[in-house]
């Protein structure tokens, strides 16, 4: 039986990981306040472009701009969002399980870019070939971080390098809930028909199932396109910030309680192993003076 000194020592442990468990707690629930409100607020217009994307890919053909074109020799690229840091439940183990098993339902010829030290250093424990990593986003991305990471992609689609352009990251649904998810983002994927819908007849002649078109849709593709990749990205790393927020408050209020209940349970030892002390003196004791 541990002796009083190691328990009480044990206990003043505990409550120094309840501390530390609990503020960790409070500022995880602070940043995933505003980092919920930032991704929130980023997805109506994450959305709205994809339509319109979409949209512009079916009245198009691949030859108006080389990020629509669709190839059947090439590489698969994927992009695997996690964060830097632990301490947040399952999270990165999620999405690095999605990620592995995507890899093994789909074999061919692929190469990965990992986002946050966690994905990349699974990767290359499983000797997935990693062509370029990007540190986490930190605390609040900006698009400007995202930027390099967007123009290696369509870089290296545009040279023919990869058929195919696939991101994995964990969606952020609730504060309880966190999925990991994947999105194509090349090549971009047309809307489902290409026939005249309620938005009538674009300019030249051009039919858009949702939207009307001014100028042409060539036009307002070269324009839209740069920011597409980059919008995308960013959806994804405000995606996975707030998840990664969400899951370490969840993960550290599950700490500070288990703390709790570990110093209860050992404060009970500690008042049993005292009690028993006491009475093996007071027998002591007692025998002593019996022996008088």
């Amino acid at each position: 039986m541990p002796s009083q000194r190691d328990i009480r020592r044990r206990i003043n442990a505990s409550k120094n990981i309840r501390q530390i468990t609990r503020a960790m707690q409070f500022v995880a629930a602070s940043k995933l306040r505003r980092a919920q409100e930032s991704t929130l607020a980023a997805r109506p217009y994450s959305d709205l472009l994809d339509e319109i994307i979409a949209d512009l890919a079916s009245v198009l053909v691949g030859d108006e701009h080389p990020l629509l074109s669709r190839r059947a020799e090439g590489k698969r690229l994927i992009v695997l969002v996690t964060s830097d840091r632990g301490l947040a439940g399952a999270l990165n183990t999620n999405a690095i399980r999605f990620a592995s098993k995507e890899i093994v339902e789909h074999p061919g010829e692929l190469e990965l870019v990992s986002v946050g030290r966690k994905g990349r250093d699974a990767m290359r424990r499983a000797r997935v070939p990693i062509i370029a990593h990007f540190a986490g986003f930190g605390d609040r991305p900006h698009i400007d971080d995202i930027l390099p990471l967007a123009r290696l992609i369509s870089d290296e689609y545009e040279a023919c390098t990869y058929n195919q352009v696939d991101v994995i990251f964990t969606r952020f649904v609730s504060t309880l809930v966190q999925r990991a998810d994947m999105v194509q983002l090349l090549p971009i994927k047309p809307t489902s028909t290409g026939e005249p819908g309620p938005s009538g007849t674009v300019s030249g002649g051009i039919t858009g199932s949702q939207f009307i078109f001014e100028p042409e849709p060539e036009v307002v593709l070269n324009e839209l396109l740069p920011r597409y990749l980059g919008t995308r990205l960013y959806q994804t790393a405000l995606e996975s910030t707030a998840s990664f927020f969400s899951s370490q408050m969840v993960a550290m209020k599950n700490a500070t309680e288990n703390a709790d209940e570990l110093i209860e349970d050992l404060t009970l030892s500690y008042n049993k192993a005292r009690q028993a002390s006491i009475t093996s003196e007071l027998i002591e004791i007692a025998s002593g003076a019996r022996a008088r």
